[in-house]
Order: structure tokens, then C-alpha cells, then sequence
């Protein structure tokens, strides 16, 4: 049976949690989890969270797996992992791949790094274009 990729991204949202940005700032400055931001190279040059995890989406199984050689250290299974991207549709599909890997409590920055500025919570020194 033929999917769409709506129906594909309906899926994915019901299998993992978002969160708002001022609470995705609040667990991330306490230490209770991380941020993985899955958007591409470029985009990451334009701005981004400081102290995210660069992973982009064509690569993340690679650097999310435990047994990978490219494995992100910052990356750990048990621990909450906030996927960030430009407006969350990247960051939902990426968040249930990690939810396949085996990851705990994979869950999506509402509204990505654009609600993330929006809120007025700080990206890095460069502006955010929003590219």
C-alpha cells in the first residue's frame, strides 16, 4: 500500500512528543537533554543553537548509531534528545528514526529554530536568515 508523505508525517508525529521552546530551553540549561539539529550545512552556517549537535538528516542514523564509527558522542540513547530543524517537519521524521534506533525520549523543538528565534531565545553570534 502507497503512502503519502502526509500520511508518513502523521505517523511520525504520533510517535514522538514536541516541546515548546522556552521548555526545550529550560531542559537543555538544566542538562536534562539535548539538542540535534538535523537541518543541512548551510543552514547551519546561518544560524543556529549554541551547544546543538550538528547531524544533518541525510546522515543522522550514522551519527545517532552507537555502533557506528561516525557516531556523535553527545548522542546518547537514554538521554532526551530535542530535534531541531527550520519549522519541525524534518526534525519530526528525524525524531522517529531515533525512536527506531532505539533512543528513549526523542521529541521535536515546536516550531523549529524559527519559533526558537521567535520566542526570543538566543542563536548564535550570526543571524538567522532563515535560509
Amino acid at each position: 500500500m502507497t503512502k503519502s508523505a502526509m500520511q508518513m508525517l502523521e505517523e511520525a508525529r504520533a510517535e514522538v512528543g514536541a516541546v515548546a521552546p522556552a521548555e526545550a530551553a529550560a531542559q537543555v540549561t538544566a542538562g536534562e537533554a539535548v539538542l540535534l539539529d538535523v537541518r543541512e550545512g548551510e543552514e547551519w552556517q546561518h544560524g543556529h543553537i549554541d551547544g546543538s549537535v550538528p547531524a544533518p538528516r541525510g546522515l543522522l542514523e550514522f551519527l545517532a548509531d552507537p555502533a557506528s564509527p561516525r557516531h556523535k558522542a553527545a548522542l546518547d540513547p537514554a538521554r532526551r534528545v530535542i530535534v531541531v530543524c527550520a519549522s519541525g517537519t524534518r526534525a519530526t521524521f528525524a525524531a522517529a528514526t531515533l525512536k527506531t534506533l532505539g533512543y528513549d525520549d526523542p521529541v521535536v523543538l515546536e516550531g523549529g529554530i524559527k519559533a526558537w528565534a521567535a520566542a526570543g531565545l538566543p542563536v548564535n553570534e550570526h543571524e538567522y536568515t532563515g535560509i
